[in-house]
């Protein structure tokens, strides 16, 4: 029973140690101009061109992938990052939310006091459409026939659902009475070529469009604004870094609409990574990027130990923290049995919030985005199964144990610490083995906020409908999740046994 309790306590304190020093939270360097992406093809490009362009005049960081509209503006004004390519009407219309389109003039003055600016326009105009295979003989000439065709089935975007630019304000404009379905802009030529839908929401810069022989629907009611693309910054960029910034300048009408969807066929139809897709444009001498690579060359590349370290220490510290706290409140839920109900109660409901719908939310509340939400959203979702384990565990103590313990003289500090939570200790480490193998899964979501990780490869993979590449962010973090599991049964059979040693 010693040997139990010495290892109980060295786990309890580990557990503890552990919780404040794991987390990896990078260090904001004013040197350093962050540079920020949307969740889609074009905006990982620019991302790339941005950094290229500005690379020779600064030390540049990117966080790609980082969410929609709402999340990156968010991480700029929090100054998470520092510039990212935006369009005009995106700004206009649902970020200031102007029931119509103003001068850029008008939004710089709306911006400035955020501390944001918008400039250097790119020199293209990426606007929202809708489209339809070119074979459907339907009769549809323009949008406004939608409205005549209620049973066509509409797969759009999650955000172009969500935006105040689009799907609501579109089917009021047209009194279209369909119900669209959200779809990932990743995969929506590909469920509209296999007529899972007959309709989707497309950027007119898509390189897709050509590939697939889509009919584009005109607008006829002229809903749609102008969405020319520019720099959306923090307006200290100019100060911080001038000789960058002069360089982006220089951007300014550079990129025609034919740039534009050439970069993203690179990217989406020749292989080419991003960066490649964006070299080709900035420095077409360079000469021609080999093809995508195949599942093994991406499982294995440079980024991997990059991307394990970053994973393995967002569950190692989000687990402990939750040990850490979980633990205490397992305890007072079953030593407290009025408290046990609400303790339960709490630690469920958070586990009923979607995992991004919790990131999401954790970003404005923080003023950051990254590491510091996803660990937090990760310790809240590792809480419910160690708070439970820990409660049911102490509960199964045996009643003439504790009557023992009573007769004995023990104290209830005493008989915690000597006959409850050693006797507890498998089902305590059950939980914690629940929680630890479902946070390596759900730290791959993680990657959607810029917390990096295996999610990153994912993210990337969807953006680019990329098999080899969600497989690349896949296998690994389910190896993650079976090396923990074993790892937790290793520690079970070495403190377990020891538990009937006197």
């Amino acid at each position: 029973m010693r040997a139990a309790i010495r290892h109980w306590h060295r786990l309890l304190l580990g557990i503890c140690v552990c919780a404040p020093c794991l987390s990896p939270l990078p260090a904001v360097a004013d040197d350093v101009l962050r540079i920020g992406s949307k969740r889609f093809t074009e905006s990982y490009v620019l991302s790339e061109v941005i950094a290229q362009t500005a690379a020779p005049h600064a030390r540049v960081e990117q966080r790609q992938g980082l969410g929609n509209t709402a999340i990156v503006f968010e991480a700029l004004k929090s100054g998470s990052i520092d510039i990212y390519a935006e369009y005009l009407g995106t700004i206009d219309l649902e970020i200031l939310r102007h029931a119509a389109p103003t001068s850029l003039e008008q939004i710089n003055r709306e911006l400035a006091p955020s501390g944001i600016g918008a400039a250097v326009r790119l020199g293209f105009n990426n606007t929202y459409a809708l489209a339809m295979r070119a074979g459907d003989d339907n009769g549809l000439r323009n949008i406004s026939g939608l409205a005549k065709a209620p049973g066509l089935r509409l797969g759009l975007s999650h955000e172009f659902l969500g935006r105040a630019d689009g799907w609501p304000g579109l089917a009021s404009r047209y009194r279209l009475p369909q119900k669209p379905s959200g779809l990932d802009h990743g995969i929506a030529y590909e469920a509209l070529a296999a007529r899972q839908v007959d309709v989707i929401d497309i950027y007119s810069t898509d390189a897709k469009i050509r590939q697939y022989g889509l009919r584009v629907l005109p607008d006829d009611a002229g809903y749609f604004p102008r969405y020319d693309a520019l720099l959306l910054y923090r307006l200290d960029v100019e100060r911080r870094f001038p000789a960058a910034w002069q360089a982006l300048r220089r951007l300014e009408g550079r990129i025609s609409e034919a740039d534009m969807i050439a970069m993203n066929a690179a990217a989406e139809l020749e292989g080419k990574s991003f960066t490649e897709a964006a070299k080709s444009f900035l420095s077409p001498d360079a000469g021609k990027a080999p093809a995508r690579d195949g599942l093994w060359r991406k499982l294995f590349d440079d980024s991997l130990w990059r991307l394990t370290r970053e994973h393995i220490l967002l569950v190692l510290a989000s687990v402990a923290a939750a040990a850490a706290i979980g633990i205490p409140l397992g305890i007072l839920a079953a030593y407290r049995r009025r408290l046990r109900q609400a303790v339960m109660a709490l630690v469920g409901v958070l586990q009923t919030v979607p995992a991004l719908a919790l990131f999401a939310m954790l970003i404005p509340l923080l003023g950051a985005i990254g590491t510091l939400p996803a660990l937090i959203a990760l310790f809240l979702y590792a809480l419910l199964p160690i708070v439970r384990n820990t409660a049911t565990g102490i509960e199964q103590v045996p009643h003439g144990l504790r009557l023992a313990a009573l007769a004995l003289g023990l104290t209830p500090r005493d008989r915690l610490l000597h006959i409850d939570l050693p006797l507890a200790l498998p089902v305590i480490l059950a939980g914690l083995k629940t929680a630890s193998v479902m946070s390596v899964g759900t730290a791959t979501i993680a990657a959607f906020i810029g917390a990096g990780g295996y999610g990153e490869r994912i993210v990337t993979g969807l953006a680019l409908n990329d098999n080899d590449m969600l497989l690349a962010g896949a296998i690994p973090a389910a190896a993650l999740a079976l090396l923990t599991q074993w790892l937790f049964e290793q520690l079970e059979k070495r403190l377990l046994p020891k538990m009937h040693v006197d």
